[in-house]
């Protein structure tokens, strides 16, 4: 009995190496995962980045600095990959050594019992087999392990990308916005990027009453798009308020808000959909009659219709198949489907050619027409119907009013109307020359 207890006794001798071994190897294991991982997104987040911009890289050349970028990327990866591989490798042979000599052991000190007649043989090869029954399942587990590794290291990414707190959060007693006037003011609104950064808007105070259109203007970074971009909560305000029908905006819902705005961007992201389903962001129960007049207003019907497709042509990834002009207009119509109280238009015309602007330029006056609207623009010439022009700059208003109080006025926004005006004149006699 004594000498099957020290064959018991050498069969699970090994059991502390082998959980020490697995800790320790495996522990690292996970480690290396995350770090395959990391290099592997940045690999394809450089990939995709570059391919989108495969028109810069022909324009100017770059295809061997870029293969150079993509090499340096690629064999950061792959030297991870091989980290990983190679400890990988060595936490199997080792845990299999492990699980491999354990039974040596037994057969080595059980066959010295049985030869000397202290254990029999029968009993030896019982025991063997019972030990089979608890090494194989480990044996298994080990083979199992470098994938559980890799899940676990997938699971915290993944986790840590769940756990990521949104910038703008609902209060706890945030309330469903369902009916909107339109009169949006700011009170002593300043507001910076971080906490360490200056303030981008300082100070600000306007009153825009229901249906007024106001147009801000000034020259580049004087914080007229980061004005705009307070009224849907892209960004919570740093000081304080921006209320709407005289109640701050952080006591609603953003989604319920932000349901309430239109937005037409310098940049519109048109989905590789039909211009249908495009047209139907702006309300996705829309019927095919309503997409058509939507498109109509937006003076963009007829664009459409000359296309192979009509409302069913495909558009392409970010809508590359159509001209800038045509993906504003389907913008447009989209913001003309959603009929919202408050519209903000973003340099929507700054990148287009003439008869493009004019579009939809008539477009935009049509969709504004009794709604509160706020038209960020540097071409002073599209703005000048405006019910009240803010000129900003460095964050600050320097001068509001109409474009007749201002041009009497003789101040900023005179001087830069002027300006534009002198460069517009030089630009046409170019153009006659």
């Amino acid at each position: 009995m004594v000498y099957g207890s020290h064959v018991n006794v050498s069969s699970i001798a090994l059991f502390p190496i082998y959980g020490f071994s697995v800790k320790y190897f495996y522990s690292r294991l996970r480690q290396l995962t995350r770090n395959r991982s990391q290099a592997l997104a940045e690999v394809q987040g450089h990939l995709h980045e570059r391919v989108q911009g495969v028109p810069v890289t022909r324009g100017f050349a770059l295809e061997d600095h870029e293969q150079k970028q993509f090499d340096k990327r690629n064999y950061h990866y792959l030297d991870r990959a091989l980290k990983f591989t190679n400890w990988n490798a060595k936490s199997y042979a080792v845990t299999h050594t492990i699980t491999d000599i354990a039974p040596l052991l037994v057969v080595a000190l059980g066959g010295y019992f049985v030869i000397i007649g202290n254990v029999s043989l029968g009993t030896l090869v019982a025991f063997i087999g019972y030990m089979d029954r608890v090494y194989q399942p480990l044996r298994r587990l080990i083979n199992s392990m470098t994938q559980l590794t890799q899940s676990h290291a997938s699971m915290d990414r993944v986790f840590e990308f769940m756990d990521e707190e949104y910038d703008i959060i609902d209060s706890p007693g945030a309330k469903t916005l369902n009916t909107v006037h339109g009169d949006v003011s700011f009170e002593n609104v300043s507001f910076k990027y971080d906490d360490e950064e200056e303030e981008v808007l300082k100070n600000i105070n306007l009153n825009i009453k229901k249906g007024e259109t106001v147009a801000l203007v000034g020259m580049s970074g004087g914080g007229k798009s980061t004005l705009v971009s307070l009224i849907p909560r892209f960004y919570d305000v740093s000081k304080g308020k921006v209320k709407l029908d005289g109640v701050d905006i952080r006591n609603y819902k953003a989604r319920s808000l932000r349901n309430n705005i239109g937005m037409v961007l310098q940049d519109n992201i048109l989905f590789s959909e039909s211009i249908a389903m495009n047209i139907r962001i702006g309300n996705p129960q829309a019927t095919d009659e309503e997409v058509v007049e939507a498109a109509k207003a937006a003076n963009a019907h007829d664009f459409i219709m000359d296309l192979p497709n009509g409302y069913e042509t495909e558009v392409g990834e970010r809508g590359v198949k159509l001209s800038g002009g045509q993906k504003q207009r389907v913008a447009i119509a989209r913001v003309f489907l959603k009929n919202p109280p408050i519209l903000i238009f973003d340099e929507a015309t700054s990148a287009l050619d003439l008869e493009s602007e004019h579009l939809i330029q008539e477009a935009l006056e049509k969709l504004a027409h009794n709604r509160t609207t706020f038209i960020v623009a540097h071409r002073l010439s599209t703005i000048t119907h405006a019910d009240r022009i803010v000129l900003m700059n460095n964050g600050m208003v320097m001068e509001q009013g109409t474009h007749d109080e201002l041009m009497k006025k003789q101040g900023y926004y005179y001087d830069l109307f002027q300006v534009q005006e002198l460069s517009s004149e030089k630009e046409n006699e170019n153009t006659i020359q």
